[in-house]
């Protein structure tokens, strides 16, 4: 037994030794895995630099190589090139240690040449921080969200210059510690080359002809060659002297050509492109004051509401009252009835909705109120919304929105503020994400003076670098004030027919844009206008067109406004053209169904009856409201309207601003409009036969007509304006006309009964 457990334990050892002699492979073997997955991780981040440098080049295009400089300039700013070279760096430091052979960097050296790069950034952030501080990384510029929280605290405490001077020092610290730097040699030198330059700074005009490297090689060196030096140019003077007279007027030496149209290029682009401009500050409006109402008026009118609800066996409690500017709106929450079930016995019933809103007149009644409005139930609550007027309408400052933090939270150029809603609270929203804005109203309910300020806001909050504006006022009396307005192309359109011949310009803009979007792959006009940035070209503004009274349009020539005004709603959102339309009619012949489809954010003012606020909202409500600015808002992203009581702005402060805008581009100049130049093409004006506003057609589109209506007649076997009306929808005088012209050729009879259809004439 003691030899068997003797050589099992003999047998034993040999087992453990050949379990141990693998482990130096393994650690062999993990060695070459770790230093292949260096090497790949080398490869990748060397790939990734080469990748990046391309992409900020503008070497390469794609979405996502686009996508990724973005966020490199982003991040770094101007830095975005320093971090794609580090980046390869860092592929090659990898790549050496999987070799063996690692780059022997200090660590103080490293973090000095961080320390550097970082303060870099926080110093270009802070040496070019002017306006608002996120436009920088907007911008691609400065030193990207890097620089910027970096440098964010130092600036509001210190201010920009002593943090750059402070972010400077760090640098020169840092790439003190990083770099190998002799500063007394460098002194040196550069006050070396700050003296030498005096003695060529009067060579070049004494040798134009001579080798200028022969003279800047031997003139340095010592001081003996000075006397050959001025002893040449002496009779060299008198060549400038007989020349003299040429270049002397633009102080030009060599090529005399090609200057003029250096000098002549800044003019044009100063009109605009290169003023920096300020934005007004809000000291220009006024500010009003909201009335408030009496608590005891309320008290009163939420105890008349139940009491009323109770005479009519319905049940109620008001459990919230939010007073607007226009309206106080009563949280009606219903309550519980008894009623005996088919036992007999009494059994409790919740109040249903429509029984509280059939009650509308009879609450307005009891209230003795001009309307009321019952938003059954409020979006997102528990109660149903019983809206009252106040006894007098407050006016809602557009500085009072415009100040306001919901309009600062919201960091979009195309920002406006509508007014404020039956709580008090400001409403602002995106001209962006709209993206066009269709408002229609009585006279007098407010559309004009809500323009006025969609425009005052705009032009607030941007510069005409950056925004301009088409006004078109066909009433010739509300957007005519703008005239002198730097954003507004030309003036205040308000001839018909030009009219016509803007809304075509607009078209061939808007596929000019979507041309240059195709040639450089591009989606929409923010990234037409960073690859310009990157590019250091002109970037392309924002146009928004505004419409005062979209009627007249309609009623001159309706086939090619409507044609031209969905195009534009269609396809211009991405070529940053927005519009906004406003008529006084909301009919069905002027709010088509194109039209209507291709604007899906719309405001109705108070209106006649239920069917034109069905035409505007597909709803009703906005034969309810007050005017002055009361309002029904449907947003793009909600599904019910809101009721708003809008802006309002005096002439006193468009005037202010208009003064404000023309001193700053005063030395621009009236600038034409870019039309102008193309207005005979646009309009295309017939032979004279078009009458009654038509001039506009071209005579092929009339020719088309007229065939196509005697097409109509003849299918019909009758004739009449009305019936041209209904099945080609056109105007009555187009229709009209079309009927005169049929009956000079001989194609249908003479005049009949009122309500009777024209004989059709066989073929002659």
């Amino acid at each position: 037994m003691s030899r068997k457990s003797g050589g099992a334990r003999e047998q034993a050892k040999p087992s453990k030794g050949t379990r141990r002699k693998p482990e130096p492979r393994r650690r062999q073997l993990r060695f070459t895995f770790g230093a292949r997955r260096q090497e790949i991780a080398g490869v990748l981040l060397i790939a990734l630099a080469a990748v990046s440098l391309l992409a900020l080049l503008q070497v390469t295009t794609g979405a996502l190589i686009d996508g990724w400089s973005a966020l490199l300039v982003r991040i770094f700013g101007v830095g975005a090139y320093v971090a794609a070279v580090a980046i390869g760096l860092a592929g090659v430091v990898m790549m050496r240690r999987a070799q063996g052979a690692p780059l022997q960097i200090q660590r103080l050296r490293l973090i000095g040449l961080e320390a550097a790069f970082f303060a870099l950034l926080a110093a270009l952030h802070a040496a070019a921080w002017w306006g608002e501080p996120w436009a920088l990384i907007e911008q691609g510029t400065g030193g990207g969200l890097i620089g910027w929280g970096l440098s964010v605290l130092l600036v509001e405490s210190i201010g920009p210059a002593l943090t750059a001077l402070f972010f400077g020092a760090i640098v020169l610290v840092g790439l003190t510690l990083g770099l190998p730097i002799d500063w007394g040699a460098l002194f040196s030198w550069m006050r070396e080359r700050l003296t030498a330059p005096a003695a060529p700074i009067a060579e070049p005009p004494t040798q134009p002809t001579a080798s200028p490297p022969a003279r800047s090689a031997t003139a340095p060196p010592s001081l003996k060659s000075l006397p050959t030096v001025s002893a040449k140019p002496r009779p060299e003077p008198e060549r400038p002297t007989t020349h003299a007279p040429l270049p002397a007027p633009r102080i030009i030496g060599a090529a005399p050509a090609p200057k003029p149209e250096q000098i002549e290029l800044p003019l044009p682009q100063k009109k605009i492109a290169d003023i920096q401009a300020e934005l007004p500050a809000l000291d220009l409006l006024q500010d009003h004051s909201m009335e408030g109402i009496a608590e005891q008026e309320t008290a009163q009118q939420a105890h008349i509401i139940e009491e009323t609800l109770r005479h009519f066996g319905l049940a109620g409690h008001i459990v919230d009252t939010l007073r607007g500017p226009a309206v106080t709106q009563f949280a009606l929450e219903p309550g519980y009835i008894e009623r005996p079930g088919l036992d007999g016995e009494p059994r409790r019933q919740k109040v249903r909705v429509g029984q509280i809103t059939s009650l509308a007149n009879d609450l307005a009644l009891a209230l003795a109120a001009p309307s009321l409005r019952i938003e059954a139930p409020v979006p997102g609550k528990s109660y149903i919304g019983i809206e009252v007027p106040n006894e007098k309408i407050a006016l809602v400052s557009l500085r009072g929105v415009m100040d306001s933090p919901a309009f600062a939270r919201e960091k979009l150029p195309l920002r406006i503020a509508l007014g404020r809603n039956v709580s008090g609270q400001p409403i602002v929203t995106d001209l962006t994400a709209m993206p066009h804005l269709l408002i229609a109203g009585t006279t007098g309910s407010g559309k004009s003076v809500l323009i006025s300020a969609l425009t005052v806001c705009l032009t607030f909050s941007n510069t005409p670098a950056d925004l301009r504006l088409v006004l078109i006022d066909p009433k010739m009396v509300e957007l005519v004030r703008f005239n002198g307005l730097p954003h507004i192309y030309g003036k205040v359109e308000t001839d018909t027919e030009r009219i016509v011949g803007v809304l075509r310009w607009v078209t061939h803009e808007m596929d000019r844009r979507y041309k240059l979007f195709a040639e450089l792959g591009v989606r929409n006009l923010k990234d037409y206008n960073l690859r310009m940035l990157k590019q250091n070209q002109p970037k392309l503004q924002v146009i928004v067109v505004m419409i005062d009274e979209l009627a007249d349009l309609m009623l001159s020539s309706p086939v090619e406004v409507e044609k031209t005004i969905c195009r534009l709603a269609q396809m211009a959102r991405a070529t940053g053209i927005h519009l906004v339309v406003a008529t006084q009619r909301p009919s069905t012949d002027v709010v088509t169904g194109l039209i209507k489809a291709n604007f899906p954010a719309r405001i109705a003012f108070a209106v006649a009856s239920g069917v034109d606020s069905r035409v505007i909202l597909d709803t009703v409500g906005a034969e309810t409201l007050l005017g002055r600015g009361d309002m029904l808002f449907q947003s793009p992203e909600s599904g019910r309207p809101v009721r708003v009581q809008g802006c309002y702005v005096s002439d006193r402060e468009i005037e202010s601003l208009v003064t404000f805008w023309s001193e700053q581009y005063q030395a621009v100049g009236p600038e034409p409009a870019p039309w102008d130049a193309s207005m005979s093409q646009l309009l295309k004006v017939g032979s004279g036969k078009t009458g009654g506003g038509a001039g506009v057609v071209d005579e092929a589109d009339e020719a088309q007509l007229l065939q196509t209506a005697i097409d109509l007649v003849r299918r019909e076997g009758g004739a009449s304006a009305s019936l041209l009306q209904r099945k080609l929808r056109i105007g009555y005088p187009k229709a009209a006309r079309l009927i005169d012209e049929m009956y000079e050729q001989g194609l249908i009879g003479p005049p009949v009964e009122a309500g009777r259809l024209r004989e059709v004439l066989p073929r002659r």
